[in-house]
């Protein structure tokens, strides 16, 4: 791994892990519910097992637990993977984004909410393929980024893309996705006021 994606990797999980605490005050109360449904939907019904990408603390997990799924964490931060195993009691993985080591098949669902975006979009082709890896034949992939006009680089001590709808898609179609839906959050505001583009996707040829 290169210098630059080194300290890419550094300076965000550092800063995530500086203020663990806060983050998880500040957001345990989110309401994410209608991207919780988005990925279930696309499952269909039965029981699936379920990657959250950037579980950050658990909350996820939890509710994917008690909808009767069986949820794995995985997360860089190590404050947020004790985190997420003592709050929802499931399986949860300390791994970076750019430096995966997940089983081939393993999973029906992927739950990316607010975690992709933290990819550089150089690692981004490389970073998909393994996600549709690790998907079973009609795995589906959730995700939901902070949407933008493709600026890259750091905000503060964190790194970000900001994808257009146009250039997610097309990330996603080379890496072997095709769209399912996409919405943007949060719900019933003006286009201007909604600064979340969700997507849900389907690994292509299952």
């Amino acid at each position: 791994m290169s210098v630059e994606l080194l300290e890419i990797r550094r300076r965000t999980v550092a800063n995530y892990a500086g203020r663990a605490e806060d983050f998880w005050e500040g957001t345990r109360g989110h309401d994410v519910e209608q991207n919780i449904d988005a990925l279930l939907g696309a499952l269909g019904e039965g029981s699936h097992r379920i990657l959250d990408l950037g579980c950050g603390p658990g909350r996820d997990l939890l509710t994917f637990t008690e909808r009767g799924h069986e949820a794995v964490g995985l997360d860089a931060t190590p404050p947020f993977v004790e985190m997420a195993r003592a709050h929802s009691g499931c399986e949860v993985l300390q791994q970076d984004f750019l430096a995966l080591d997940l089983r081939l098949a393993s999973f029906d669902g992927i739950f990316a909410n607010a975690s992709l975006f933290h990819v550089p979009s150089g690692q981004l082709p490389r970073v998909l393929k393994e996600l549709a890896a690790a998907l079973r034949p009609a795995g589906v992939l959730f995700s939901s980024n902070p949407r933008g006009n493709n600026e890259e680089g750091w905000r503060g001590e964190r790194y970000g893309v900001f994808h257009d709808l146009a250039s997610w898609q097309r990330f996603l179609g080379d890496a072997g996705f095709v769209e399912v839906e996409h919405y943007y959050r949060p719900r019933g505001l003006p286009r201007s006021e909604q600064p979340w583009l969700a997507s849900v996707w389907r690994k292509y040829g299952s």
